[in-house]
């Protein structure tokens, strides 16, 4: 995108004007989706972003600014005005925006997924639509959507790195809207990963549709949830979106530094259960987290967080990092070009045990099976977490029995790691999107089927 003479002058300019520490990060993003609702194609999308955001840092001050000219004057101006912005002082982050500046598209080579014909993406929907309707006369809607993306990233600094990458992305999703006694039901699906149109070599439309078909169809049958305090059983991949958010967000080291994370100042002590590890891993599988390096140019790392119960670290981004005189995580990521990097998780999960899934379920007496987690909050400061339970079933007996509905899982994070007692020697993942300060990033999260000892469940049941 930018050659590197014009990187090392741009880079130079900055630093000329005051900067210790300068980055170039230029992007170029290609997407496109198709939304099928009911039959019919809604949407047939597809878009092209391309430009480049500096940071120039002066002691606790950084710079920041943005263009989507990139040329070597369209460059040069938004490194003055990044360094400008960083000697002004005074601490903190201040940003500047650039007026954009039209520039005619280049005709860069098609990833895997653009090469596919619309029609063909089309036709997976319409299948995706047929199978869902054929489970039940009771599926009263069904919307299936398609998205791919290439984001092709190039990140220079001042400390001499130049490094690119170029991710590829498919996903595939389906909601089914059902009706019966119990009124409407929903149920969703949309696995994806880091990888192109082959993605359906390894995932069947039908059984992503079938997935979503029975989720709603199920909760046609269920029962209000019981509420109070109980064991809770994740099903495997289930709870990573739990531990991700009420665990993984408190581990990110800008959340730890402004005193908003409740394992601050707890690295080698005991903070869950000896059975829990949590790793975080921007190199794993083709998983929907998955890079070559992050958005500062860093390789994408395998990190302990929590090994056997002990904190052992935090992730890192490049420049919190230096002001703490150690090497970055590879957890510095961002949405675009026009923000600044923060620490993010990539793929978080935890690692699977010895003990038969079955054999979990038979030594629960009474409790609540969840397959799948929806929508939550958490309190990172100090650890509360809501989850809504989208799939869930009552345990009875040692014995998964009828399906449930209103359920949500009330908690705190460490505290529900520290009664985990039983895992599960299976594994699986989530895939999705993880939102924090306002941008969004591809994540997944995993683990194997689990027990917590101890749970509240708030539900509807008299």
């Amino acid at each position: 995108m930018i050659e590197p003479d014009v990187l090392e002058r741009t880079l130079g300019a900055a630093l000329r004007q005051g900067g210790d520490f300068a980055e170039v990060f230029a992007e170029d993003r290609r997407s496109s989706s198709v939304r099928y609702d009911d039959g019919r194609v809604e949407e047939l999308s597809s878009g092209r972003d391309r430009g480049a955001g500096i940071r120039v840092v002066v002691g606790d001050t950084t710079g920041f600014a943005h263009t989507s000219d990139l040329s070597e004057s369209g460059l040069r101006d938004a490194a003055a005005a990044a360094a400008a912005a960083a000697r002004g002082g005074g601490g903190g982050t201040r940003q500047v925006s650039l007026q954009r500046r039209s520039e005619p598209s280049a005709n860069l080579v098609e990833v895997l997924p653009e090469s596919v014909p619309k029609a063909r993406k089309i036709e997976l929907l319409a299948r995706a639509d047929e199978v869902a309707r054929s489970e039940s006369g009771s599926v009263r809607s069904v919307s299936a959507s398609y998205a791919d993306g290439r984001r092709r990233i190039l990140v220079a600094n001042s400390d001499g790195l130049l490094a690119t990458d170029d991710q590829v992305r498919t996903r595939v999703g389906v909601q089914v809207v059902a009706s019966g006694d119990t009124g409407m039901q929903t149920g969703f699906e949309a696995p994806g990963r880091s990888m192109g149109f082959e993605l359906f070599d390894e995932i069947a439309v039908d059984d992503v549709a079938r997935t979503a078909a029975r989720r709603a169809l199920t909760l046609l049958e269920a029962v209000p949830a019981p509420s109070g305090q109980m064991p809770v059983v994740l099903h495997r991949g289930a709870g990573g979106v739990l531990f991700h958010e009420a665990c993984g967000h408190g581990l990110e080291a800008d959340l730890v530094r402004k005193d908003a994370s409740v394992f601050k100042d707890r690295v080698g002590t005991q903070v869950a259960s000896p059975l829990v590890t949590v790793v975080d891993d921007g190199t794993y599988g083709r998983e929907w987290g998955t890079f070559a390096i992050d958005d500062e140019g860093q390789p994408a790392q395998r990190n302990v967080l929590i090994e056997n119960g002990v904190l052992t670290d935090y992730m890192w981004d490049l420049v919190r990092a230096r002001q703490s005189g150690r090497a970055s995580s590879g957890n510095g990521r961002r949405e675009t070009y026009r923000v600044l990097p923060m620490v993010r998780m990539t793929n978080t999960y935890l690692p699977h045990g010895d003990t038969d899934p079955e054999a979990i379920i038979r030594d629960t007496e009474r409790g609540i099976y969840c397959v799948a987690l929806g929508g939550g909050q958490v309190d990172t400061a100090t650890g509360d977490f809501v989850f809504g339970v989208t799939e869930g079933y009552l345990i009875e007996n040692g014995e998964i029995t009828r399906p449930i509905r209103a359920a949500q899982l009330v908690g705190n994070g460490p505290q529900t790691m520290a009664l985990v007692d039983a895992l599960g020697n299976d594994f699986s993942t989530w895939t999705g999107m993880c939102g924090k300060s306002g941008q969004s990033v591809p994540v997944s999260s995993g683990q194997p089927t689990l027990r917590v000892a101890r749970m509240t469940v708030g539900g509807t049941a008299a």
